[in-house]
């Protein structure tokens, strides 16, 4: 191996470990050598073997080598059996994607603390750091440090990481006070059918903002000088769309009404942020917001979202498929009341503790001890409702749930045109679901018998993690194939349920 090839290999482990958040002597460890070793590893001052590049791979999550084309992972679920102990909820994967993009907005210093580690952070990340703006994991942390520069560059954007995220749609919200022509790629994600972004165009068009769709871009152009004189109607109470305007309204100097906003979880992250970024917002919470704008924003701020109620649904809903009593910890019970109210008419029980309030200062937390028992199907169809009513997101793993309750129940997703269809793999591991249409399944309770299989994951996020729960209560050994849309939305989350007894092996084919 040359001096230069050395060099080049050196720091890439060194740039990888540190965005794993570890430290050279934590990586000395896992590999069982010593410090000083590491050191002359990322020096380029070591000879490294296939085999210790397959292990530093390993430690840090990165495959330095490939022998052909890069394998996707794969994830090995040994079920039936009970969980038990106790797990922390993590901070919001929304919120994080949200605050990120809202961090353009600050000359200064941004510090987002306890991040969610995921790869749809990870991209966003690649964006930003394409653009210009300088990122690091804070050593033996989850805490973000973001440092923009004097001007952006969006000419150098990351093409690729850009298409793998549709968030970065959020980015024209906070960018068009900065530039007044620029390029954002087609925003990906997930493949929940066609969502226009109309909603988003029609709102912002308030400040300037005009955008064409050519060539798989959207071509951005702003109009200086121009802001809302009368209140905004957001066409849809989307999240995003909310949040793209606030990110809009906090840099234009004077008052903004928005009307029909959300008031969700992320929505009130992406407030409570902006008042420390000196953003005066009144009404979060409700469906009004009236932002009182600012010319520039320079200042040093840290932030630590709140927990994520989707990962705390995840959660609980492993628990009754397995049969387990679990504790889930820092739960943000204010936006799971319905779906707990829900549950309970099923005849759901569960213990909770007093509330306490979450790093941010502002969300309601408890710790919720799940307990064992029969489940009965509702009388009425399930269906989500912007909130506080049932979260859109929410709405598969009551799915998951309704093939443990005793009769029939019908999930209605009216948001999206084909999420549905997914939870009909749902039958290949034993539960018996009918699509009744793109947009309603007929689920028959209780599942009479969970049966082990292989499935190719769905492209979207949280049917990938329902059919990831169902493997765990299906005696023997099943595969979920190409499983990185779940690692867009959940950090460790197979290393997490083992702690709960469950088994569950990341591999990828040889």
């Amino acid at each position: 191996m040359s001096d230069d090839y050395r060099a080049r290999i050196g720091n890439l482990i060194r740039d990888a470990r540190r965005h794993k958040g570890m430290t050279q002597t934590d990586l000395a460890t896992a590999l069982a050598t010593s410090q000083s070793a590491v050191a002359r590893i990322e020096q380029g001052g070591q000879n490294l073997s296939l085999e210790m590049l397959a292990r530093i791979g390993e430690a840090l999550d990165r495959e330095f080598v490939s022998l052909g084309p890069s394998q996707p992972q794969h994830l090995r679920v040994v079920g039936g059996a009970q969980l038990s102990g106790s797990i922390d909820v993590k901070t919001s994967k929304n919120a994080a994607v949200a605050l990120l993009c809202a961090a353009l907005l600050n000359k200064g210093r941004t510090t987002l603390r306890s991040l969610a580690r995921i790869e749809e952070v990870n991209r966003i990340i690649e964006v930003l750091g394409s653009i210009g703006v300088k990122t690091r994991w804070l050593p033996g942390t989850s805490d973000l440090e973001i440092v923009p520069p004097a001007q952006l560059d969006l000419d150098a954007i990351d093409v690729d990481a850009a298409r793998r995220t549709r968030t970065v749609i959020m980015f024209l919200g906070p960018l068009l006070h900065q530039i007044p022509e620029f390029l954002l790629p087609y925003a990906g994600g997930c493949d929940l059918g066609t969502r226009t972004i109309e909603p988003h165009l029609i709102a912002l068009r308030h400040f300037g903002l005009n955008v064409m769709a050519t060539h798989g871009f959207y071509e951005a152009r702003v109009t200086a000088g121009v802001g809302p004189d009368r209140p905004i109607i957001l066409t849809e109470r989307g999240d995003t769309v909310t949040e793209n305007v606030l990110m809009a309204a906090a840099l234009h100097p004077g008052v903004t009404v928005v009307r029909n906003a959300s008031s969700n979880y992320m929505v009130q992250d992406l407030c409570f942020f902006l008042q420390k970024l000196g953003v005066r917002i009144e009404g979060i919470g409700t469906t009004t917001l009236t932002i009182h704008g600012v010319s520039q924003i320079n200042v040093d701020v840290d932030y630590q979202p709140s927990e994520d109620p989707i990962e705390a649904m995840s959660l609980l809903a492993a628990a009754v498929v397995t049969d387990s009593s679990i504790t889930i910890n820092r739960v943000p019970i204010e936006f799971l009341e319905i779906e707990l109210a829900t549950l309970e008419t099923m005849g759901m029980k569960y213990d909770i503790t007093p509330e306490y309030a979450s790093a941010n200062g502002h969300t309601r937390l408890v710790d919720l001890t799940t307990i064992p028992g029969p489940l009965r199907a509702p009388v009425d169809k399930i269906h989500p409702m912007p909130f506080p009513g049932l979260n859109i997101d929410n709405l598969p793993f009551f799915a998951l749930i309704a093939a443990k309750a005793d009769g029939r129940t019908m999930i209605h997703d009216w948001v999206y045109e084909n999420r549905a269809i997914y939870l009909t793999e749902l039958t290949k591991v034993g539960a018996q679901v009918q699509l009744l249409d793109p947009h309603r399944v007929l689920i028959n309770g209780p599942t009479p018998k969970w049966r082990a299989a292989e499935v190719v994951c769905p492209p979207a996020l949280r049917p990938g993690v329902v059919i990831l729960l169902a493997m765990l209560a299906a005696p023997g050994t099943s595969v979920l194939r190409n499983v990185y849309v779940i690692h867009r939305g959940y950090e460790d989350l197979a290393e997490r349920l083992n702690k709960l007894g469950a088994r569950v092996e990341t591999f990828r084919d040889i």
